[in-house]
This record gives structure tokens, C-alpha cells and sequence, in this order.
């Protein structure tokens, strides 16, 4: 199977794409300043203890109060407590886990209002993003992960990835790691270190251990709320994680973006750096490799797949909700029990994918057509445990219901990717009336003459619906041949598939976005709009 990363960076967020076969099968969409992310770490106050939910609910300066359960101390938030009160005492140095006395396990039923008060200083980490109107979970049982381990303080417990199925390796792996882990620190062992040489864990080990006494550095400078320690960036994180020698290419449009991950590649797996490749091309990344038509078609609420059948998902607050639906699909001579057999496994296989695809989590409830054959139902429960086992979310399945309803839970960690496929109409702002379509072209070529003439901006990319890109560049003396004879070469026309009909961007040479989409297209007021789009943009490109 051939895998392949886009990385698509634009101005405001970042979008990974995992490709298998060409065909979308991971995306994941992150504001480039995005906060509170799963790892980072904080230094936090606490503001309320609960003894009625035996929690407590903790500062981390997020709008909403963090949520820290009895069960997320950990067993050793007596050792935990007494180091952070250590580091506290005395700024100038560091506290070493290995001189700190190890005290009790705090009991499993224990109280929380025992353990917490209001204004204690904690370090806490992020396990849940804010979803919905709740704020972040936390833990104190403290993680740093690298490509090959996850370093634990305050345990002294080796665990080795389940993945991992000879006995031998996992002997060599828990006695190597045995002899090379700090005293005080505990370590999960990932499928990735199967087979690695002592030197490659040793050196994660020492980076992963470095994480731990930088953390330690800005706990004594800050005051709560500050963030203590943050996660690789989300592309590099991607990588971490998912990256295998199976990856063919990973793509990536921004240059900073591309050496960090190249460097990345080189550290974890200098064999396969050649596979990071710089995207350079003007046209969109991800309508380059049809990623773009695939989000449009895969997501929404109606998701259709082979001969006609299709997937109607509903959200709710609790949970998910998929039905099946053979639509016009029908086969001339097959019974209507093997033709609902065929449906259920071709939808499970797209179901299995729309869960990976959206990060769907928590409970999902699948209503499949109905089968009254046993051994039909179990071949489908068997399916789907089959199609979900390259999904890296801890889930579980259930048989089908004598109701005919699948039940799935899945790890939730982040907020289901939702993306909206219907289209806003960027003419009339949402007021049912728009512009008279055949003086787009018009309005577009006012806009090349304002940003040439009158911003004095000679080189830029206007980006446009593929359909009105054809249209500008029929012909052999095309409207597009026309404007770069009077206004200059130094701009182009490229089509943009997720921009809507009579949608367009511009963007300059250094990739920014230039904002000339005003309300002022629909009106007379276009002297005042200009100008204030003149002052934006002289002040980006002039700065005091």
C-alpha cells in the first residue's frame, strides 16, 4: 500500500492529509496558534475542589476552568508534590528525581479534598482538548513522548507496546532500556523501537530526559497560568507518530514547515529523508494531489460509496449516529439478504474510514440494514472488527443488536474535524441577492487594475473557481491573454477548487494574503472600502 503526507501550511492554519493509495484517509486541521493542545504542559492554580465529583477544577488561563479527576493524580502525587514544593524552596537549582525520597501511593478511593486545595501550584498536562463548551482534562501524571518512548517521572515501571509479538525482542528491549533509564523515571516502550539499536534509544532517551529538566527550569521562572512546555509542532507531531518506511513521499508547500519535518526525518530515519519533498508549484497543494474534491465528497451529512448506496452521520452532544441506506442500488437475480450483505460490508469499510477521517469519538451507533441470517450478522461484526484494526484510537465493538444497531466506542482526545462542504455565497454575504454573475469577470479585472495601478503590487497570485479560470483563459486571445498585456506578466490566474463560485484570493510573492473581498462590491460606498483596503495594505507592506 503506498502512503503518502501532504502538509498544506497556509497563513492562519495548517492541514495534513495521509493518503493510501491516493485515497484520503487522515485529515487533521490545526490553527497554527493553537493552545491547549494534547501534551503541553502547565503550570496551573487551583481554583475549586469538588468533593461531590471528586475533582477539581484548575486555572490554566483558558476562558473555562480545567477538569483534574481524583484518578488523574496518579499513584504517586505524594512524590510528585513533595518535588514540585522542592523546586519551590530553592530556584536555584534543579530538584533530581532520583534524590527525591519516593513516599506512599495515594489510595485508589481516596478523597481529592485530602490531597488538593484552592491556590495550590500544580504542573499539569493536557490529555483532552476543549470540546464543546467544556474546558481541557488534565493529568499530574506527567508524559514526554518521543519517536521510539514515552518517558514517565516519578514511575520506575517498563512497559513494552503490545504491538511488538516476539518474545525475545521485548526481553532485549526491557533489558536494554533497564540499564539505560534514570532512576525515578518509568517508560513505555513504542512499536517503533522494535529492532533499534542501543545508541538511537539512548540518545531519545537523553532528549526525552532534557524535556523533563527544561520543564523543571521554567516551573521556577513563571507564575501560574503559563504554559511550561509545548508539543512539537503539529506536522512534526504527525510524524512522530504515524511515520513508517512504507511512506513514499511527504509533501509539504512551506519551506519552514519542510526542514523542520526534513530534519525530523533525518534524526529518527536519515535513510529516508529524501522522501520530505518541497511543494512549489502555484497551484493549491491540495488540489494538486485531489485532495480538495475528496474533502468535498467526504465530508457533510450525506456520504455515498459504491452503486448508489450511501451514509447519512448526525452528531449529537453524546454521540454519533450513522445510518445505512442501499439507495437506488439494485442487482438484477440477487436476493435482498445478499444484496443488504453486500451494502452493510461496503459501508462498514466507508464507515471505518469516515471514523478516522473526522476523528469521530466517543459513542457511534450504526444502524445497518436489516439482515435476519446469524451467520450474515456475525460475518459483518467480523468485517468491521477486520477494517478497524489499522485505526490507531483505542475502540471497542459491539455485535450487532437484536434492534440490528452496531455500537462502537472510540478515544475521544479532540473535537470531531467538521467540515463544512456547503458552500456561503461570498457576494451577497448570506442576503439572498448577489451581483449579476456575467460582471465577475469585470469586477475581477477592477481588482488587478486597483492592485497594479493603484497599490503598485506588479507580481500576485489571483486565485479563482476552476470554472471561471476556464472561462477567463478560453480561447487564444482570452480575457486572461488581454489583462497581461495591459496590466503586466507579473500576475497569474490559477483556479482554487474550495473557493466558491464567485469567490477569489489574492495572494503576493511572499505567500500572504491580500484581503480585497469587500462589502463594497455590493454597494456604492466603494470610494471609503478602497481606501481603507489601502491602508491595510500599505501598512503590511510599509511598517513602521
Amino acid at each position: 500500500m503506498k502512503s503518502e503526507l501532504v502538509v498544506d501550511v497556509q497563513q492562519k492554519e495548517i492541514s495534513i492529509a495521509l493518503l493510501e493509495d491516493s485515497r484520503l484517509v487522515s485529515l487533521q486541521k490545526e490553527n497554527r496558534n493553537q493552545a491547549y493542545a494534547v501534551g503541553d504542559i502547565y503550570l496551573a492554580k487551583v481554583k475549586k475542589v469538588m468533593p461531590g465529583l471528586n475533582a477539581a477544577f484548575v486555572d490554566v488561563g483558558y476562558e473555562k476552568d480545567a477538569f483534574l479527576h481524583y484518578l488523574d493524580l496518579g499513584p504517586q502525587f505524594s512524590t510528585y508534590l513533595s518535588l514540585l514544593k522542592e523546586a519551590e524552596k530553592d530556584k536555584r537549582k534543579i530538584p533530581l528525581i532520583s534524590r527525591t525520597p519516593k513516599l506512599d501511593d495515594i489510595p485508589k478511593d481516596g478523597h481529592i479534598s485530602d490531597l488538593l486545595s484552592p491556590g495550590m501550584q500544580l504542573l499539569v498536562q493536557i490529555v483532552k482538548e476543549p470540546i464543546s463548551s467544556k474546558g481541557p482534562r488534565l493529568t499530574t501524571e506527567l508524559s514526554f513522548t518521543g519517536r521510539y518512548m514515552v518517558l514517565i517521572p516519578f514511575s520506575d515501571k517498563i512497559s513494552i507496546s503490545s504491538k511488538i509479538k516476539s518474545t525475545e525482542e521485548k526481553i532485549r528491549l526491557r533489558q536494554l532500556i533497564g540499564s539505560i533509564k534514570p532512576k525515578g523515571f518509568g517508560v513505555i516502550v513504542r512499536t517503533s523501537a522494535e529492532n533499534k539499536k542501543v545508541a538511537e534509544l539512548n540518545n531519545e532517551m537523553r532528549t526525552l530526559t532534557k524535556c523533563w529538566e527544561d520543564t523543571l527550569q521554567k516551573l521556577q521562572r513563571n507564575t501560574p497560568p503559563s504554559l511550561i512546555h509545548e508539543e512539537e509542532s503539529r506536522a512534526v507531531g504527525v510524524i512522530r507518530d504515524l511515520f513508517t518506511p512504507n511512506f513514499e513521499n511527504i509533501y509539504v508547500n512551506d519551506a519552514e514547515t519542510f526542514t523542520q519535518i526534513q530534519n525530523y526525518v533525518s534524526l529518527i530515519a536519515p535513510e529516508n529523508k529524501d522522501v520530505v519533498k518541497l511543494y512549489a508549484k502555484d497551484t493549491p497543494i491540495f488540489d494538486h494531489f485531489n485532495i480538495t474534491k475528496q474533502i468535498k465528497s467526504s465530508f457533510g451529512k450525506t456520504v455515498s460509496f459504491k452503486s448508489g448506496a450511501y451514509i447519512i452521520i448526525e452528531h449529537t452532544e453524546a454521540l454519533h449516529v450513522i445510518d445505512v441506506n442501499s439507495g437506488n442500488r439494485s442487482k438484477q437475480g440477487v436476493d435482498q439478504e445478499t444484496n443488504a450483505l453486500e451494502v452493510n460490508l461496503r459501508a462498514a469499510d466507508e464507515i471505518a474510514r469516515q471514523l478516522r477521517l473526522r476523528d469521530m469519538g466517543g459513542i457511534i451507533v450504526i444502524d445497518f440494514i436489516d439482515m435476519s441470517k446469524g451467520e450474515h450478522r456475525n460475518t459483518l461484526y467480523e468485517h468491521m472488527r477486520e477494517v478497524m484494526a489499522n485505526d490507531r484510537a483505542r475502540h471497542n465493538i459491539l455485535p450487532l443488536s437484536k434492534f440490528g444497531l452496531m455500537q462502537i466506542t472510540r478515544q475521544r482526545v479532540r473535537p470531531a474535524m467538521d467540515v463544512v462542504t456547503a458552500e456561503a455565497c461570498p457576494s451577497c454575504f448570506g442576503k439572498g441577492e448577489i451581483q449579476p454573475s456575467l460582471l465577475f469577470t469585470d469586477k475581477l479585472e477592477e481588482k488587478i487594475d486597483y492592485l497594479v495601478n493603484g497599490l503598485n503590487i506588479k507580481r500576485f497570485n489571483m486565485y479563482v473557481h476552476p470554472f471561471v479560470e476556464a472561462y477567463l483563459k478560453k480561447g487564444l486571445f482570452s480575457l486572461y491573454f488581454n489583462w497581461r498585456k495591459k496590466y503586466g506578466r507579473g500576475f497569474k490566474v490559477i483556479a482554487d477548487q474550495s473557493l466558491a463560485y464567485l469567490q477569489y484570493r489574492v495572494v503576493d510573492t511572499a505567500g500572504k494574503e491580500i484581503d480585497l473581498k469587500e462589502e463594497s462590491d455590493m454597494s456604492s460606498s466603494g470610494t471609503k472600502n478602497r481606501t481603507r483596503i489601502k491602508n491595510r495594505v500599505s501598512e503590511e507592506t510599509h511598517p513602521e
